[in-house]
């Protein structure tokens, strides 16, 4: 029976998933692993040959790193490829070769084969292992082509140790076989393998027989081959069901599965998120690591924190989602999480405490069953004898040292004496309140054992003192054993408690410095206008929150550089690339992690989901403080705020770049309607009158062919005088304008632009007023005789035809005066400062036109010679426009 049509649409999540695979794939490069369960299958000899079919069909390979391990068959298949030389480089004494990183990514091809993918790279290379050179190799867009044995993948760690008693020490994560686009089994019977090792063709013949006897025994090659051949098969099974769901082919789905496990620092953590790992494979989960940290454990986990941050790597590296909470109670919070997390199956280690104290104190993993509900519980057993092999347990912390229990006895000794003192006047019975608040002062000053101290000796101390028969350890009175007793345990019992709430408040108070750090970054972060701004507020808060030198790097002209940095903090060359890494890859580097960790600073970069706008770098006091999962929570706190800081600074310049194009583009269209206006009416009268004395076919008197000559030749000047002021106005805004300033004579400056207005000003009244004693002054005469003309124009353009015009020049200061007055209707208050700006027009008689460039242009040509412009209305009508130009004659520039 077929389904409906909407059954059998694929899912918008599956369509969803299978869009991001596609976009990420045409990003990264392609992945292909050959999987192998030991030495000496023929990874090597099946990726080579895969390599050549490549290189028939017109693909470009190239052999990055590729160990034929002395195998002639191997070392034939090489012949025809290009070969890239070797890396070389010298530890202790020893040379050793490596993967060229930096000559793969400057060659690019199109497949690179890069050999032995859980190799582990010599000091000093970029990354400490050569998958994290592959990671890069596949960020740039190279596909690359790589072999590894099923022993090296990290889930599968405790297993194969326990199967061949062998530890292996070169791990890879195994996200890296969920991120292969093609996974090829490579495998021969284990019967083959024993025969090709005796030949010889594995290793040489005294390896091969110490091989045999350890690693390379029949029960061992069955298992690993049982790995590699499941592990493949899970493979095949993921890309069986994305092809179900893209498809939306109905098949008996699973229901979604989510583990928690819980990361402690002990030594059974490692075993317990590998144990999680595989789970989560089998039942295709998405599963999360969490810490607990409480008050009580606060002190250990300072003293166990490399442990912890492992824990949390390790678990992040193979694909946990990993977090950090404070709590009082370790089971409420691991519950509560799985609830808010809904979380279906929680995975917890087998108690190793002696039965006598699971009846003191109940195991978590009894409370975390009891409070569990409908969540499942899996209790994972360990080899104890292994586990503390591998991993050493840490002494416990200490709680005192040798001083505050020698203070401690001084308080019971001084409590002693003020009991000797008062003791004529109290009953021995109330004696014990001063031993009591002995204790206290202990308990607070000195923590909890010291207190216990305390305690204990304060009960001897009073038994011998003060209790009948004095002066010795015998005590008379029965009852007061009971005395005794309750003395101890109370205590006790205050010293825990006084002890448990320093603890807390150490705990809190470390809180709380937190929250205040990001407080008074995000406060800045968040006033912050500019890009400037945002450097110092990141300097002066983080610097000093973690007590640490800080350097803000961004990138410019294609390089990152350094736009801030602490007083007496310094970048080298290798630093520098460090941080280029870091932002280029926008993965952290150098210091406190793997990649590129000799370099004296972390980088962390500065990301946001769309953009990257640089790295920070951060130089902290203490060497273990790079791994101490409390700074890096932290500095991944305020890495996040920069970020966002910086993307809203990015998105105001770009609001207000779109606001100043928007601007641009109203005005070009002003400008674009003011010209085709402008432009067009005297380009009519001119073709008008040219095409009428042309065609001859009208009877024209010679008169009427005249004034249609002077009418052509007038619109023609007309038009000369807009082209010419557009070309002024480009040349000003573009700040080519030359001013040739000269000595001139102010009378000959106004005499010159009354000439040139001749015509216009026939029939009007211009009155010229100069102060008597002008001085020559530096000028451009061309350029200020524009200004004058464009003044003039101005005011018989908005005056009435008989109205008279006035020219003033004199002396202020040290500066001349000239003005340019009118008697027509001025201008309104509210716009007389506009009245210089581009394109602005008040309504203009009819008959006459303008384009809004002549003050424009007169502001400009004024400014350049350092002076200054202004408009006013005069009292009874009419506009004043003034010029204010500096005395002092300057050379041409």
């Amino acid at each position: 029976m077929s389904l409906p049509q909407e059954e059998m649409r694929p899912s918008p999540e599956a369509m969803l998933k299978a869009a991001q695979a596609d976009e990420k794939g045409k990003q990264r490069g392609r992945l292909k692993i050959f999987l192998g369960y030991a030495a000496g299958v023929g990874k090597t000899y099946t990726m080579l040959e895969a390599a050549r079919q490549l290189k028939a069909e017109g693909r470009e390979v190239l052999a990055a790193y590729v160990e034929s391990h002395g195998r002639a068959e191997t070392g034939a298949l090489l012949e025809g490829l290009e070969v890239l030389p070797k890396a070389r480089c010298t530890y202790q004494g020893v040379a050793l070769t490596e993967l060229d990183l930096d000559a793969t990514l400057a060659r690019k091809p199109e497949v690179a084969l890069v050999d032995e993918l859980a190799h582990t790279n010599a000091p000093g290379c970029r990354h400490e292992k050569r998958w994290q050179d592959i990671e890069e190799l596949l960020a740039a867009g190279i596909d690359v082509f790589t072999t590894v044995n099923v022993q090296h993948f990290e889930s599968l760690n405790d297993i194969v140790a326990q199967v061949t008693g062998i530890p292996i020490r070169e791990t890879v994560p195994d996200s890296l076989l969920d991120l292969a686009a093609e996974i090829m089994l490579v495998d021969i019977p284990p019967e083959a393998l024993l025969q090709r090792l005796s030949q010889g063709k594995v290793y040489i013949p005294e390896q091969a027989s110490l091989a045999a006897k350890k690693f390379f025994r029949p029960g061992n090659l069955i298992a690993l081959r049982e790995l590699a051949l499941r592990r493949t098969a899970a493979r095949v099974d993921d890309e069986m069901r994305t092809y179900m769901e893209t498809r939306s082919i109905v098949g008996p789905w699973p229901v979604t599965e989510r583990l928690l496990v819980c990361a402690s620092g002990s030594p059974f953590s490692e075993q317990l998120i590998r144990t999680t790992r595989r789970l989560a494979d089998e039942l295709k989960a998405q599963w999360f690591t969490v810490y607990i940290e409480t008050p009580r454990l606060a002190r250990e986990q300072q003293e166990n924190r490399e442990r912890v941050w492992h824990d949390l790597r390790l678990a992040e590296s193979l694909g946990a989602e990993v977090a950090t909470i404070t709590a009082s109670s370790v089971p409420q919070a691991i519950i509560e999480y799985a609830i808010r997390h809904n979380v279906t199956r929680i995975v917890v280690g087998k108690p190793t405490k002696p039965r006598w104290r699971e009846l003191l104190r109940p195991p978590i993993v009894d409370q975390i069953i009891r409070l569990s509900g409908s969540i499942h519980v899996h209790v994972v057993s360990f080899k104890q004898e292994t586990i503390r092999q591998k991993s050493p347990v840490v002494p416990p912390p200490k709680r005192g040292s040798w001083p505050d229990y020698l203070v401690s006895l001084t308080l019971v000794a001084a409590a002693t004496v003020l009991s000797s003192l008062v003791r004529p006047y109290i009953s021995p019975i109330n004696l014990v309140m001063v031993y009591l608040l002995a204790v206290v002062l202990a308990a607070v000053r000195f923590g909890l054992k010291p207190a216990i101290l305390t305690a204990a000796f304060g009960v001897l101390a009073f038994d011998f003192f003060f209790i009948m028969p004095r002066w010795s350890f015998t005590v008379a009175d029965t009852e007061y054993l009971f005395t005794f007793f309750g003395l101890f345990i109370v205590g006790v019992v205050i010293s825990t408690l006084v002890a448990k709430g320093k603890v807390r408040a150490e705990a809190l108070r470390e809180r709380e410095l937190q929250t205040e750090s990001l407080y008074y970054l995000s406060r800045d972060l968040s006033v912050a206008i500019d890009m400037d701004s945002i450097l110092v507020a990141v300097i002066k808060n983080i610097g000093e929150s973690l007590h640490a030198h800080l350097a803000v790097l961004i990138p410019q002209d294609e390089q990152i550089r350094i736009a801030a940095i602490s007083n007496g903090l310094t970048l080298d060359e290798k630093e520098l690339a460090v941080a280029d890494w870091a932002f280029r890859n926008r993965r952290p580097a150098g210091n406190g992690t793997e990649t590129l960790s000799s370099a004296k600073l972390l980088y962390l970069p500065l990301l946001t989901t769309g953009h990257a706008f640089g790295a920070l770098g951060v130089s902290l006091q203490g060497a273990s403080e790079y791994f101490s999962p409390h700074h890096r929570r932290l500095l991944d706190a305020f890495v996040a705020q920069i970020s966002l800081a910086m993307e809203r600074v990015h998105l105001a310049r770009q609001a207000e770049q779109a606001q100043v194009l928007e601007a641009r583009e109203s005005l070009e269209r002003a400008l674009l309607n003011s010209i085709s206006h402008d432009l067009r009416t005297p380009l009519v009268t001119i073709i008008g009158a040219l095409s009428s004395l042309r065609e001859g076919t009208l009877q024209i008197s010679d008169r009427q062919k005249q004034d249609l000559l002077n009418g052509a030749w007038d619109e023609a000047e007309r038009l000369n005088r807009f082209v010419g002021n557009l070309l002024d106005m480009t040349r000003l805004e573009a700040g080519e304008m030359r001013i040739n300033k000269e000595p001139c004579d102010v009378q000959d400056l106004i005499g010159t632009a009354l000439t040139i207005l001749d015509q216009k000003l026939a029939g009007r009244d211009v009155s010229v007023q100069l102060a008597e004693g002008l001085p020559s002054v530096g000028m451009d005469m061309v350029l200020m005789t524009q200004v004058l003309v464009n003044l003039l124009d101005n005011g018989l353009k908005y005056s009435p035809p008989d109205s008279p015009l006035e020219i003033t020049a004199d002396i202020d200061a040290d500066h001349l005066v000239l003005k340019v007055l009118d008697r027509g209707p001025g201008v309104p208050e509210d716009d007389v400062q506009r009245v210089f700006e581009k394109f602005y027009r008040l309504p203009v008689p009819e008959g006459v036109s303008g384009t809004g460039l002549g003050l424009s242009i007169c502001k400009g040509i004024v400014e350049a010679h350092q002076g200054t412009i202004r408009a006013e209305n005069r009292v009874g009508g009419g506009l004043c426009v003034s010029c204010l130009l500096p005395l002092s004659t300057g050379t041409k520039w």
